[in-house]
């Protein structure tokens, strides 16, 4: 830069001779706009030429870090000045460290470059150095970065990371001193540092690769694990890790002091009563009197009560705590304040980052609308409820204050792929092997309706669909659903000793709505045509069976090949508030169906079939993380002219009475006039506890009790009951049953060990 500034400044000295600027030029300039330019120069046409001025100005542009030349010539007053910009980052790669696009975007951010950027030396130096920081952090040392510069033209290059990661640091010991209360286990489903396991492959197991950056935060995280303890007085000091760099294996010391543990004494809430009477909350909160105090529960009762007061309308409510120790006792007081502020107003609701998803389809799933007073619960499932519609990898709803009684709501989403192809399987002891092939579009043209395929397919089973469902038909609350299907089950009797292969073609039409939060109600219209062909096993006589004497009045019958049709409307209300899809620690399941064949078809009948599921979780009460669950179902059965063995109710099996194998009681084809169960009632209650936390690995005990019969309930009784291994796995959970019938009778068709992939209570 000085040869060129000395250069420019002797054909200055030489051209400039007090002549008058006549025009201004900037040749190859797009980085900086012409009034910044100008600006810059402080230089226009009419002024006299001023080296001084145009030396300074050279000076201020080389400064913007945009340029690697910069050029003044004149020309009989006419003035330009020629630069050679920085080229462009066009393209970022890394090679060696981090695979997935994401965690690739993520690095590039902390390394503070982008596609776009302008490119200088310094620049890729220090991205170099903060790499290497980043791979130090992650517990990587001596690891090597090299990067290549590719020209791709003057005014782009193409950056590529070369990583040579360098050898782990393997944690194999980790001491806690001074722990006495709480042991490894509390401490290590927490912190990030952890020695390395057994089977460490195993999956949820730690690999004990040390994570440095983690390191200051473990400290408080072991600290939290005492305050929800109650252990108040709880110090932990900065850990020493020593590490022997020929092994590249460490060892980490953690110097703790645990102090005494609190009991809670007394809780005090100071909350307007004209707003909402404290007394209505005391007997809601997690923190009980004569308890050990726990961090957790207080941040959920701050939370409750903040919910509460915000529910009426005080978005900006505050909620602010206050501990009272008595150290010679060994208790505490807390102590709730309330700050309500004053009742908020939405204003407007603002969506931004939907590039495809219309406005619309968003705010029907945002429960609260201008004009609405604010409802920190509605606020809260407006949040969820986006999410779950899986249009979004992100979703964030701000407030933004407009004034003292009125907020904006902006709603950020990112949006995400929508299109999935799913491969899935399972195992069942019943069904054999299960394969589950799902073709699924869920926003179509960004409208939130869904186009799907499926087939699911086994040794009993085998269920193709094709599917369309409009979540909010002409944005109102109802909802439709078509289907088109083909299903095919086999049933198996051992006595005569035959099968039934039951085929349905046909589609389903449901209409419905939501009656209020997470509960719906709607009818289903299903029309079918349906093939029963039976196969004898020991002996046929053409396309039937023969069954010897057991038909009316002992003589021999038939099972006879038979076409039909079946068309049916079932009304249907069902209500979910768990908390989670796949291992719920709260909440209800529920719902019934009323099912009417005979609608213009052959098949004539009423089928009613009704469920509930109850999740609670121990831990807040007992500090045990510990669910409770229990389920029932009862199904009931009107033959109003026409039934068949494949319309009948089956017991036995994991979803309703374990211990006995799936269809152990029902239909068995030995009786011609009475060949359906129309009765059922099933329930089980289970207890499931942790076995391997960082794993997903719970074990649990059960009772199951259930009742069948033809015209009564009690025409068979049977109960079940043992121990299972459960195992939310990455490929879904997973259920080892090891049960034990009860009260079992001879010719039972029990069942010790039930395993099942997919499925869940």
């Amino acid at each position: 830069m000085k040869k060129t500034l000395l250069a420019t400044s002797m054909v200055l000295a030489s051209l400039l001779h007090a002549e008058q600027i006549q025009s201004i030029k900037y040749i190859n300039l797009s980085s900086v706009s012409t009034s910044i330019a100008n600006d810059t120069l402080d230089l226009q046409v009419g002024d006299q030429l001023d080296i001084k001025k145009i030396n300074k100005a050279i000076k201020e542009f080389y400064r913007f870090g945009y340029f690697d030349d910069i050029q003044v010539t004149n020309e009989k007053g006419n003035l330009e000045l020629v630069f050679t910009e920085k080229p462009i980052i066009a393209s970022i790669d890394m090679i060696g460290y981090k695979t997935r696009e994401e965690d690739k975007k993520n690095i590039f951010k902390a390394m503070r470059l982008a596609k776009g950027n302008m490119f200088t030396t310094e620049k890729v130096k220090q991205a170099k150095k903060d790499l290497l920081d980043l791979l130090e952090k992650e517990g990587f040392v001596n690891s090597v970065v090299e990067v290549d510069v590719e020209n791709i033209n003057e005014n782009s290059v193409a950056l590529v990371f070369n990583v040579n990661k360098g050898l782990e640091i393997l944690i194999k010991e980790v001491n806690y001193h001074g722990a006495e209360n709480l042991d490894a286990g509390d401490f290590e489903e927490v912190t990030a540092n952890n020695e390395e396991d057994y089977f460490s492959w195993w999956f949820g197991q730690d690999n004990g690769e040390a994570k440095l950056d983690q390191l200051e935060y473990d400290v408080f995280r072991i600290q939290d694990q005492y305050f929800q303890k109650g252990y108040l007085d709880a110090k932990v000091k900065d850990p020493f890790m020593k590490v022997d760099f020929a092994t590249n294996k460490a060892s980490l010391d953690y110097f703790i002091t645990e102090g005494q543990q609190y009991s809670i004494t007394d809780i005090k809430i100071y909350l307007d009563s004209t707003i909402l009477d404290p007394e209505t909350l005391y007997s809601e909160l997690k923190l009980q009197k004569d308890r050990v105090f726990n961090l957790e529960k207080l941040r959920k009762d701050v939370k409750f009560i903040k919910t509460q007061v915000a529910d009426l309308g005080y978005a900006f409510t505050q909620v602010k705590h206050d501990l009272k120790k008595n150290i010679e006792n060994g208790t505490v007081d807390v102590i709730f304040n309330v700050i309500p502020g004053k009742k908020v107003y939405i204003n407007d609701v603002l969506i931004s980052g939907n590039g495809r998803t219309l406005d619309r389809v968003i705010r029907r799933n945002v429960y609260l609308a201008p004009g609405d007073l604010f409802n920190l619960t509605d606020f809260d499932d407006s949040k969820k409820k986006l999410k779950r519609l899986g249009f979004f990898s992100d979703v964030s709803i701000e407030q933004k204050r407009v004034s003292e009684d009125k907020m904006d709501l902006i709603v950020k989403v990112e949006e995400d792929a929508t299109g999935t192809i799913v491969l899935g399987g399972g195992y069942g002891s019943y069904d054999g092997m299960l394969i589950t092939v799902k073709v699924n579009e869920k926003n179509v043209f960004g409208s939130g309706k869904s186009v799907g395929a499926s087939v699911d397919t086994s040794e009993k089973r085998h269920n193709y669909k094709l599917s369309y469902t409009d979540p909010a038909i002409n944005d109102s609350v109802y909802n439709m659903t078509v289907e088109i299907h083909n299903a095919e089950d086999e049933y198996d009797y051992s006595s005569p000793d035959y099968t039934l292969d039951k085929i349905r073609n046909g589609f389903s039409v449901s209409l419905g709505r939501e009656i209020f939060r997470d509960a719906y109600i709607g009818s289903t219209y299903r029309l079918d045509f349906i093939e029963e062909k039976y196969t004898d096993d020991s002996s046929t006589d053409g396309d039937n069976i023969k069954v010897n004497g057991d038909g009316p009045s002992g003589n021999d019958y038939y099972k006879v090949d038979e076409d039909y049709v079946s068309s049916s409307i079932t009304p249907y209300i069902n209500y979910n508030s768990t908390d989670d899809f796949y291992f719920p620690r709260s909440g209800i399941k529920a719902g019934t169906s009323l099912e009417f064949a005979g609608v213009g078809g052959d098949s004539k009948y009423l089928k009613s079939k009704s469920y509930f599921k109850y999740y609670h979780g121990l831990e807040d009460s007992w500090d045990w993380d510990a669910v409770l669950r229990y389920r029932a179902q009862v199904n009931l059965l009107e033959d109003n002219g026409k039934l068949t063995q494949g319309d009948s109710f089956y017991l036995g099996g994991t979803k309703t009475v374990r211990g006995y194998k799936s269809y152990a009681f029902g239909p068995d084809g030995k009786n011609n006039s009475d060949i359906v169960y129309k009765q059922m009632f099933a329930n089980s209650i289970e207890l499931s506890m942790p076995l391997i936390p960082k794993s997903k690995m719970r074990w649990g005990v059960f009772y199951d009790y259930g009742m069948i019969g033809k015209d009564s309930f009690s025409d068979i009784k049977r109960a079940g009951t043992g121990a299972m291994l459960e195992w939310i796995s990455p490929f879904g959970p997973m259920q080892f049953i090891f049960a034990q019938p009860v009260d079992d009778k001879p010719g039972d068709k029990t069942s010790s060990f039930e395993f099942s992939l997919g499925g869940s209570f």
